[in-house]
């Protein structure tokens, strides 16, 4: 039946046969360049079951599996024709891969139990329609991260913990397909030319990709994973991240335009509290969002995304994030939201939370407010700029309202650990005041640290009047009278 070539026969495919490691299921990956092949065909990570997917990463293959799917994928090749395959709807396109290689199991007479035949069709899939050994990871919603370290190696994170999977590669060149694959989507590349890549998946996860010769034990990828139902502020009461009048006051400040920095360490939940806070934005506001690689996903209808690019191979081309956030300013922005200050840009961002964009937020990587006002002043010496420190705090002062750190703590969870505002200078010093802090008591039996959020004892906060501009004066008093009493 393979060797006829009728209307609604398969043929051969339409790419020539001197595709490099034409066995490696991932080697006929889209990239940007080409022209036939399976370009057109969308990922497919909502069809796997995340039920399912846990059973499948419980248990190591055996080196003849991996020599079978080989086998198998060599004929599949041989069989279809992959631009008529692009054509096809996803779903179609699944069921007519299936189809295929039950024949070619059936007519190679492979001894294997239905389960087994069942587990290759869908890997067989995944490598041709998704991200391939990934993809199983990629359904389960309870993973945060997802860390390949080469093609044997394979990490994940639940519930903080970080613990090593079953699931592994056929070999790095496997790996380095499947990378290339992910960053083609957003118009990226890594080879050894560019080996460093920042992309993003169609979800918006975050990921990273560093191969050869950098990475020497093979390619590193690594994905942070955004949850498919995004959080709320009131889903991160019920997880314990910030008590019920802590996550009010965060509403308020979110709702009444105050200029916000979330501070936090690496994996603290910067981003994920970022977008919980502007799902408190009036709607008929206008919206701009910088970020180095897309992951806000905003509700409000008058959003604007941008997007940094890296340079070209010829080092021309790229704009930053402070190209972005001085742009911006040209596009009538009522809030500007940045992903991640990271550099030179905060002295734009500063100028623009001073200069009437009120309610403009970013994160910054530190692991304290104070130190988050330690690490402003240093970004802005980096950008060159030759002003006198009493100068550029006071820039910080009359730009910045609201400090909101975040913490994953050694037990794995993640707090909000302060609510801190800028209040002003005395002499040469920025004065702050905590809001709201989060106290340690102990830890149970099971390892977890047992802590509450307690306020200050501040009844009227720095942002009272703005509050009250707002009519949440009345709201605010309550939240942080209920916290005091709970603290007492």
């Amino acid at each position: 039946m393979f060797g006829r070539r009728g209307s609604n026969d398969r043929v051969k495919p339409a790419f020539p046969k001197a595709v490099p490691d034409a066995v490696d299921p991932v080697a006929v990956s889209p990239l940007p360049s080409a022209s036939a092949g399976i370009a057109a065909a969308p990922p497919v990570r909502e069809t796997a079951s995340p039920s399912v997917a846990p059973a499948r990463s419980s248990h190591t293959r055996s080196d003849s599996y991996y020599d079978t799917k080989s086998q198998v994928f060599a004929a599949l090749i041989d069989t279809i024709d992959l631009s008529q395959l692009a054509r096809l709807e996803t779903e179609a396109a699944r069921e007519e891969i299936r189809d295929i290689v039950n024949d070619i199991i059936a007519i190679k007479n492979l001894a294997m139990s239905i389960s087994e035949q069942e587990e290759l069709l869908e890997d067989i899939c995944n490598d041709v329609l998704g991200y391939g050994p990934l993809e199983p990871l990629l359904a389960r919603d309870d993973i945060a991260d997802i860390m390949v370290n080469g093609s044997r190696n394979v990490y994940i994170e639940v519930e903080g913990r970080v613990e090593q999977t079953n699931i592994r590669f056929r070999d790095n060149q496997q790996l380095l397909n499947i990378c290339q694959r992910i960053v083609s989507q957003v118009g990226r590349r890594v080879d050894e030319s560019s080996p460093i890549c920042d992309a993003r998946l169609p979800d918006g996860s975050r990921v990273n990709v560093i191969a050869p010769p950098l990475a020497i034990d093979g390619t590193a990828l690594t994905i942070r994973k955004f949850r498919k139902d995004k959080l709320t502020l009131d889903q991160l009461v019920r997880f314990g991240a910030i008590s019920q009048e802590g996550a009010e006051i965060l509403k308020i400040i979110g709702r009444v335009r105050c200029n916000v920095v979330i501070s936090g360490g690496t994996g603290s939940g910067k981003t994920t509290l970022l977008n919980c806070l502007t799902n408190y934005v009036d709607r008929d506001e206008r919206i701009i969002t910088c970020e180095d690689s897309a992951e806000l996903q905003l509700q409000q209808p008058h959003v604007v995304r941008l997007e940094t690019r890296p340079p070209n191979l010829e080092g021309e081309g790229e704009v930053t994030m402070r190209d972005l956030v001085k742009n911006c300013l040209r596009m009538r922005p009522e809030r500007i939201i940045v992903g991640e200050v990271r550099g030179p840009e905060v002295f734009d961002l500063l100028q623009a939370m001073n200069t009437g964009h009120d309610g403009s937020m970013g994160t910054i990587h530190s692991n304290s407010p104070r130190e988050c006002l330690n690490r402003m002043e240093s970004m802005i010496a980096m950008g060159g700029y030759s002003l006198p420190q009493r100068t550029v705090r006071e820039i910080i002062v009359g730009s910045v309202d609201v400090i909101i750190q975040a913490a994953r703590l050694r037990d794995g969870s993640r707090r909000i650990t302060h609510i801190t505002e800028v209040i002003g200078m005395e002499g040469d010093v920025i004065i702050t005041q905590d809001l709201v802090t989060y106290n340690i008591k102990g830890e149970d039996a099971a390892g977890k640290l047992i802590g509450e959020h307690v306020s200050t004892g501040i009844g009227r906060p720095h942002f009272w009047e703005r509050a009250r501009y707002y009519g949440e004066e009345q709201r605010l008093a309550n939240a942080l009278e209920a916290m005091e009493k709970r603290s007492d």
